[in-house]
């Protein structure tokens, strides 16, 4: 699977809602994230482009690995995620058996996200309103499609942050900000 991704600095939360009220979505989840990055022992994710993470939503646990960017205006990349067992024993054992395995941890990304679900021309997508700790507001449009749907998926991604009058792209992840933001 693909995900297919954009990102954009200085969200005005009140007028995304307003924008996506008037399309009849009003209904937003809320949660709290952290982010567990971590670094390969055989090479350099940031190098390579890659991304691997722990993710904790409430007791949940995932990992994730996405791939490298495969297009430089749109974030488009491989993503593979697999849920773990719930809880903070679970989350703290994945992390030493990566550790044990060569693992490094790179830093940790704490957020508050509220997204909504809307289908736009056939597609699902994801509208997360984000507000990550050390680095503010983030808008971000995403779409989970298969590399045959890449195209069609681009195509709407594209057209409804221009709808939603998004503009202010910003490709850098998060990890990526906040190591910057902390000169590493």
């Amino acid at each position: 699977m693909l995900e297919i991704e954009q990102k954009f600095a200085d969200a005005d939360f009140a007028d995304l809602q307003r924008r996506l009220a008037a399309w009849g979505v009003t209904d937003f989840t809320t949660r709290r994230e952290e982010d567990h990055y971590l670094n390969a022992p055989d090479r350099d994710f940031k190098a390579t482009g890659e991304a691997f993470r722990l993710r904790r939503v409430g007791p949940a646990n995932f990992l994730t690995y996405k791939g490298p960017r495969l297009d430089p205006a749109v974030k488009i990349r491989p993503e593979l995620e697999i849920a773990l067992r719930d809880g903070d024993a679970a989350a703290d054992e994945m992390l030493r058996l990566l550790g044990h395995l060569g693992y490094r941890p790179v830093a940790v990304v704490r957020k508050t996200r509220r997204f909504c679900h809307l289908t736009r021309q056939g597609l699902s997508l994801d509208v997360c309103l984000d507000e990550v700790e050390e680095l503010g507001r983030f808008a971000e449009l995403e779409i989970l499609a298969p590399e045959e749907g890449l195209a069609a998926a681009r195509a709407v991604l594209l057209e409804t942050a221009r709808e939603l009058g998004l503009a202010r792209v910003e490709q850098r992840s998060y990890l990526t900000m906040l190591l910057a933001s902390r000169g590493q």
